[in-house]
């Protein structure tokens, strides 16, 4: 059956396909545990449901909007039923942080093991982590800076677990030592700062001083910048789930050759 034409895609463009990342594409968000149907009672409040509702409240209203109280009417309890399970609001977003890490463990597409070898292993972990991100824009500013249960541990992987099948995949898979944990580091970062640059593309606050709210559209006088009006069309094409792809197959091939030459990536002269 042939495609419908989008009415927002310029005439004569190729046909835009879905970004294989996102929630559309799979067929939903990533898990969740929710909440279930409001006004249930305190009978059926435990951990595991208060954190399934936090997510949703920050997945639909925004992390700054969430309180105990409103986080309470949302399961149809006072906030003070809310506080035998976790003992506050910062010990609470500890618990949504874990929680949405975890959506990597119930992700098909996700290995624990580089049993078909370490860059289709990074390949899989990196977009299960850009899959939570999209599936949980709003939230993904807190994975990538609450505090790490360990200060050597790096988000936006934040799971010892995590550490541990990253680190023992690349050994396993001639990285020395050294050149494991530079790969971590670096891996980690390129995550981080790709991710929380598409996420903050959408609007959404990166930090305490950022609101996230929409600016004020305003159009630019462009007389001066005949190039910037003849290449618009393309410059406004969403191109995230592409430059993505490319970067992360650009950072595999840097630490292919970290891994035969057994040197650091923070050393300049690596890749060359």
């Amino acid at each position: 059956m042939a495609r419908a034409a989008d009415p927002d895609e310029p005439a004569g463009s190729a046909p835009r396909t879905a970004d294989p990342d996102s929630p559309e594409a799979r067929g939903g968000a990533a898990f969740v545990v929710t909440s279930g149907p409001p006004g249930t009672g305190r009978a059926a409040l435990d951990r595991r449901r208060i954190l399934g509702a936090a997510i949703e409240f920050i997945d639909s209203h925004g992390l700054s909007a969430l309180t105990m109280r409103r986080l309470g009417a949302v399961l149809g309890v006072e906030a003070m039923a809310l506080y035998r399970y976790v003992p506050g609001r910062e010990q609470l977003l500890d618990g949504v942080v874990e929680s949405v890490v975890d959506e990597l463990y119930g992700d098909p597409d996700v290995h624990m093991e580089a049993a078909h070898g370490w860059q289709d292993y990074l390949q899989r972990l990196a977009h299960g982590v850009r899959r939570i991100a999209l599936a949980h824009p709003e939230l993904f500013p807190l994975v990538a800076t609450r505090p790490p249960a360990a200060p050597w541990v790096r988000p936006p992987l934040r799971s010892l677990r995590w550490v541990e099948s990253f680190l023992t995949a690349l050994t396993g898979s001639g990285f020395s030592d050294e050149s494991a944990v530079a790969a971590y580091r670096a891996y980690s970062s390129f995550l981080l700062g790709h991710l929380l640059l598409e996420v903050s593309q959408k609007g959404v606050a990166i930090n305490a001083a950022d609101t996230g709210e929409a600016t004020p559209a305003v159009d630019p006088d462009l007389g001066e910048y005949p190039t910037v009006v003849r290449l618009q069309e393309l410059l406004s094409v969403d191109e995230s789930a592409a430059e993505f792809e490319e970067a992360l197959e650009n950072l595999l091939g840097r630490l292919e050759h970290v891994r035969r030459e057994g040197r650091d990536p923070r050393d300049p002269d690596s890749f060359t």
